[in-house]
């Protein structure tokens, strides 16, 4: 297997997350679309308690704190991403009901049906978008919501080149009809879905990335895992530029019955 072909999980989790740590988002997305999911999601008051699962350093979650009432709990697994996630908290005076606390989303520490609300953007994939609804949905509260953002096909049918390599990267992924129909039988009512957009992928996740890359190559000049690693992450930009039009994420947004 070719360098350029890895999955990005294939590399060391601490240079992941040291790689991720200088960046605002860990995953595609937009303040914008964080705001439009949450405004199908009805009834969140101050009382109401969400999560964000697989949180990271809290981009979107500072975005949903400052757009709903309510205690927010952000779950991830790297220390490091949440003792960023609760300074930001702390900076955006979100401190009284945004908290980060660090675990796992395979082993959920919440009581059942403690959540109004399950939030997890671009991070599902770590557990599984199937599995994710089915085991997150006892944490949910009956008529409380999940919504998660999930790389899915736009076509029936699309490059080989392409299709190698998330089939490689995440063998889970789905046109989005199959995963609507996945959200059904898993228990929720879909409520919505909608493509992310392209500035989703450029402008907020793959733009902020290149000075880091460049301190990143300084700081670890010589360093083939390093160096591979960022090689991995420029050759998944320019499948995005070539493919862009057969594959993206896409919100679901669903409703536990």
């Amino acid at each position: 297997m070719s360098n350029e072909n890895k999955s990005i999980q294939e590399f060391d989790y601490p240079l992941i997350c040291e790689y991720y740590a200088n960046v605002e988002r860990q995953g595609p997305g937009s303040p914008e679309i964080t705001v439009k999911a949450l405004g199908f999601i009805e009834h969140l008051n101050a009382q109401s308690r969400i999560a964000d699962i697989g949180c990271g350093t809290g981009g979107q979650t500072m975005i949903l704190a400052d757009h709903i009432p309510g205690q927010i709990t952000g779950l991830d697994l790297f220390p490091d991403f949440i003792r960023i996630f609760n300074y930001n908290a702390k900076r955006f005076n979100f401190q009284d009901r945004v908290k980060g606390i660090v675990g796992s989303m395979e082993h959920l520490p919440f009581r059942k049906e403690e959540f109004d609300l399950i939030w997890s953007e671009g991070a599902i994939y770590n557990i599984g978008f199937q599995r994710g609804l089915k085991e997150w949905r006892e944490y949910i509260k009956p008529g409380g919501y999940i919504a998660v953002s999930e790389i899915s096909w736009f076509t029936d049918k699309r490059p080989v080149e392409i299709y190698d390599f998330w089939t490689n990267a995440y063998p889970e992924i789905d046109t989005i009809p199959n995963k609507i129909r996945q959200m059904q039988e898993a228990g929720y009512i879909p409520v919505a879905s909608f493509i992310l957009p392209e500035n989703c992928w450029t402008e907020h996740f793959y733009l902020p990335q290149i000075e880091v890359q460049r301190n990143f190559l300084k700081k670890y000049a010589g360093c083939k895992t390093a160096e591979e690693f960022i090689e991995n992450q420029r050759f998944e930009v320019r499948l995005y530029d070539r493919y862009k039009e057969f594959y993206g994420y896409v919100f679901y947004i669903g409703k536990k019955i």
